[in-house]
Order: C-alpha cells, then sequence, then structure tokens
C-alpha cells in the first residue's frame, strides 16, 4: 500500500558558472549540501566558466543542451543554479527545459519554510518568498498551477502566488505591519533586560557550525541540532549562569551562508537585532572544515552590515573533536577552540564570556549591621548570595553585588578578600 504522507525525493541538477571567484567551488558544494537539505537527490552537476553569465539564459546555449539531454536521460524533475536568475532567465529557462527551475536563493527560502516553526518565522519567510518571487511572475501566467508542489514552491506564500501582483502587494504590506509589531515586542524585550541589567550573549556564525549543540551543552535548551544546513530558523532564549555568578540571557541566531539573499537579510531584520542589540557575540565556526577561515570572515562581514563591528566578538571553533592533527586547525586570530559535541573547553567559553561583560558586580565578604538588615533584599535582586549567616556582630554574607550598592556599603566589606 503506497502512503499517501510519502512525499517522493526530486531528482535534481546543479548548474553554475564559474566568473573566476574564489569561492565558487566552495559555492557549488554548499548547493549541493541545501539541496540535500532540501530533499533533493543530485543526480548530476554541470559547470561553465564565462566571464559573465549570459543574459538570456544564464548558462550558454551548448551548455544548456547538454542539460536538457541529461534531463531527458536521467528524468530530471528539477534545475538548480547556484546564482540568482532574473525574471527573463527564469522564464526562458523553464520553456526550454520544460522542467521546474529554481536558483540559489529560491532554494534557500524553501528550507526556511521547512524550518519555520513559530508564527513569526512564517511571517518572515512569507514575505521573503512574496517579494522574491513578485517581480518573476510577469509572464507567467499560465505557469503558476506548476508551483503548486516541490522543492522551491513549499511555504506558506504559495498559495498567494496564484493571486494578481495587486494582491501580493497587500499581502506584503500585511506582513510587514504584522512584523512590525513583532519587532516591537522585541525591543520592549530587550529594554526589560537592560532595565534589569541582564546582559544578552548572542551565538552566531555560519551554517551547521554547531551553534544549537553549543546552546544545549551550556543550557540543556532542547534545541534541534541536526547535520543539516540551517536546522535552526526560529531563535531561542535561555538563562546562563557564568562562573562569577552572573546571569546572562543566551540566544541563538539564524545561521549565515555566502551569498545570503538580500530578502532574507531584510526580512529577518528583526530577528538579527537579536546579534546587532547583543552586549557580546560569540562567532562559532566549524573548525574541521576547509572553509573555515573564510566562514568567519563571511559572519564577520555580515554582523559589520549589522552594526556590530565595535560589539566584543568572540570566536568559537567548534568541532576540534573531529580533527587529528591540531596542526591543522586554521590559525584564526584570538579564538577559543572546543568540541560543543563533547563538552571540552566549554569552561574557556564562559570564562571568556566574563571577561568581555563590563563589570557591573563584584564578589564581597561583608559583616552588615542588623540595621542594615534591609539592604539583603536589594542585593539578592540585583545580585547573589552565596553564603549568609548571623552572628553576634550583624550577618555575615559572601555574595555578587552590584557596584553602585557596594559603594554604599563598603564600610562593611572586608577588603582582605
Amino acid at each position: 500500500m503506497i502512503n499517501i504522507n510519502e512525499i517522493k525525493t526530486e531528482k535534481a541538477i546543479l548548474a553554475a558558472v564559474f566568473t573566476g571567484d574564489k569561492d565558487d567551488e566552495a559555492s557549488l558544494e554548499e548547493l549541493r549540501e541545501l539541496s540535500f537539505t532540501a530533499g533533493a537527490e543530485v543526480i548530476a552537476v554541470v559547470t561553465q566558466n564565462r566571464q559573465t553569465p549570459d543574459n538570456a539564459l544564464y548558462i550558454g546555449l551548448g551548455k544548456l543542451n547538454e542539460i536538457k539531454q541529461l534531463i531527458e536521460t536521467q528524468e530530471a524533475d528539477l534545475l538548480i543554479f547556484d546564482g540568482e536568475l532574473t525574471p527573463i532567465q527564469l522564464r526562458n529557462l523553464e520553456k526550454q527545459t520544460n522542467i521546474r527551475v529554481i536558483d540559489r536563493t529560491m532554494l534557500i527560502l524553501d528550507i526556511f519554510a521547512m524550518r519555520a516553526k513559530s508564527n513569526e518565522g512564517k511571517l518572515q519567510v512569507e514575505l521573503a518568498q512574496l517579494q522574491y518571487m513578485l517581480p518573476r511572475l510577469i509572464g507567467r501566467g499560465n505557469d503558476l498551477s506548476r508551483l503548486g508542489g516541490g522543492i522551491g514552491t513549499r511555504g506558506p506564500g504559495e498559495s498567494k502566488l496564484e493571486s494578481d501582483k495587486r494582491h501580493i502587494r497587500r499581502r506584503i504590506d500585511s506582513l510587514k505591519r504584522q512584523l512590525m509589531e513583532v519587532q516591537h515586542r522585541r525591543e520592549s524585550m530587550r529594554k526589560r533586560r537592560k532595565k534589569n541589567g541582564i546582559p544578552v550573549i548572542a551565538l552566531v556564525g555560519y551554517t551547521n557550525a554547531g551553534k544549537s549543540t553549543l546552546m544545549n551543552t551550556l543550557t540543556n535548551a532542547g534545541v534541534l541540532a541536526e547535520d543539516k544546513l540551517f536546522a535552526t530558523l526560529d531563535p531561542t532564549a535561555r538563562a546562563l549562569n557564568l562562573p562569577d555568578g552572573r546571569k546572562v540571557i543566551l540566544i541563538d541566531t539564524v545561521g549565515f551562508i555566502r551569498r545570503l539573499p538580500h530578502n532574507l537579510i531584510d526580512a529577518f531584520k528583526s530577528t538579527l537585532e537579536e546579534a546587532a542589540q547583543a552586549d557580546v557575540i560569540l562567532n562559532i565556526c566549524d573548525g574541521s572544515s576547509e572553509q573555515a577561515v573564510e566562514h568567519l570572515k563571511v559572519t564577520q562581514q555580515l554582523l559589520e552590515d549589522l552594526g556590530c563591528k565595535d560589539k566584543p566578538i568572540i570566536n568559537i571553533i567548534n568541532k576540534c573533536d573531529l580533527i587529528n592533527n591540531f596542526d591543522d586547525i586554521p590559525v584564526i586570530g584570538k579564538a577559543v577552540y572546543i568540541s560543543a559535541l563533547e563538552g571540552k573547553g566549554i569552561d574557556k567559553v564562559l570564562n571568556a564570556i566574563a571577561s568581555a561583560l563590563t563589570p557591573t558586580q563584584i564578589k564581597v565578604n561583608m559583616i552588615l549591621p542588623f540595621d542594615k538588615s534591609g539592604y539583603t533584599a536589594k542585593i539578592r535582586e540585583n545580585g547573589v548570595i552565596f553564603d549568609e549567616k548571623y552572628t553576634d556582630k550583624g550577618i555575615e554574607l559572601s555574595g555578587l553585588i552590584d557596584i553602585s550598592l557596594a559603594d554604599k556599603l563598603k564600610d562593611y566589606i572586608d577588603r582582605k578578600m
């Protein structure tokens, strides 16, 4: 009996134009991983060296004929280009090949549509999909029925693609308004955290670098950690206690990737602002990857674009358990080397965070006179009391207290500590 819920694995052909960029090969390999994540089986890869992509077909006519033969002999369902296709190129390619054609951006959007779980994530994905598809609907009125299923068509926006452009624009405006409300709520949360003096630490980095695994190791967050690109889309926030007693909020963010579509950066602005507004940023990198240095550079550039250039950024080189020879670990300036999966180096991460944060509290021993006992509540409110006992001289306690409060109680602090 056939299970109607079974999804057929689509056979995909990858196509790329190499223009001489140093990351051409790496980008194509990422496209292969993205295709796997989306559920496609890559049956062939076609590349062509050109100074620039062809204006009408992106790829040369000779290579296109080669692709058409592969489509026929391999019974391919899908053609994926490692680049961003113009509306004209997309229309021409579909007419020439008679199968579904998508580009790198559409593939990433499709994966995001699969991964989005929260209402905010779904809104962001739909907005990005509609903004990207709107100019590509021109001349495809009779072909829209082909967008009803398969890789590159999933997500909350698929049914909207059959509506006219005016309706799509209204939907885009509606999504922007809803996301603006979400942004206001996020801003209110940030203000409350700031008012309460709770620092925020953002986990950023290249997709599949191990951010979710590190999040789980540090906080037992239970975030999905999967060996696929963009395994985590919706941000997760958890409390974390540092060795010095301070409490911080750790936030996991969406992974970065080279050539990240601008539509996604714009649509996910409210989510990415979690990194922009953080007190400290942990830039997680897969140390076992040959592209480790390049991945760090991509993330650093995106952080600069978000206005994070002057924030404390700690490079975390993860997956060191996969490296046999530590001489092979790329030298990436000042960094902390860890294995989030095995829990190695986690203490170094915590100490690095504590060192990067501006000191707001100090550890003290004190004897508080009974007539000053009211201060114990204030100490608990903004600090931590490690030990407390009543003596003939007063309340003897040790703890972590606010610097401003310590100044008021300086006469009772044991300076020998």
